[in-house]
């Protein structure tokens, strides 16, 4: 399968720009779309409570639930779809995931700031395998000295593929989907995690 290793320092970063058909990722972002249990959490910052600028789910296996930013999401069993994604993803890298963040873009307002996925529950070196649906976003990472280096690098994420980021990149490097005036269908992005006991 064609990929692209990003030749970036401090990190390990790989991308498979047509990880699934179009025509298959289409049907299962219309799927997922119907049957995630869709929630938009509250998020407290500098002692304000703003709604979170998209709507989430997390499943996985029993008892792993993950906590960010104060939020903690207990996991949902399963859907065979989720499996299905799971299945394909596993079977190109050698990794496994016991459970998925699911974000869902509902248009062009809709984002996630600058972060790294580094919560204790993901172990010291996580790996994050994130598969796009829908509409296409970009994506931007900065290293976490980028005042000093200027390190940055921006990629566009369409439906159908896949970003793995292993090993120290976490610890390195914050991305982000920013906001986009430009008139945009939705996105799902599937973050498939494996968290530590």
């Amino acid at each position: 399968m064609k990929s692209l290793n990003l030749s970036l320092p401090d990190s390990s970063i790989t991308f498979y720009p047509e990880f699934l058909p179009q025509k298959l990722s289409n049907q299962l972002y219309l799927s997922l779309l119907e049957e995630v249990d869709w929630t938009q959490n509250d998020i407290t910052i500098f002692g304000k409570t703003y709604k979170v600028p998209r709507l989430e789910a997390w499943y996985g296996d029993q008892d792993k639930s993950y906590t960010y930013s104060g939020i903690t999401m207990s996991p949902k069993p399963w859907l065979d779809s989720l499996l299905f994604i799971k299945s394909q993803i596993e079977s190109e890298i050698p990794q496994h995931f016991n459970s998925v963040l699911i974000n869902y873009y509902r248009n062009g307002n809709d984002r996630v700031g600058l972060h790294s996925d580094d919560e204790k529950e993901l172990g010291p070196l996580p790996s994050i395998a994130s598969v796009s649906l829908g509409a296409d976003r970009l994506f931007r990472l900065k290293h976490k000295k980028f005042k000093q280096n200027g390190l940055s690098e921006s990629l566009t994420l369409p439906g159908g593929s896949l970003l793995v980021m292993e090993g120290i990149t976490q610890k390195h490097w914050k991305h982000e989907v920013p906001r986009t005036s430009k008139p945009i269908g939705g996105r799902i992005n599937l973050t498939y995690r494996n968290i530590v006991d």
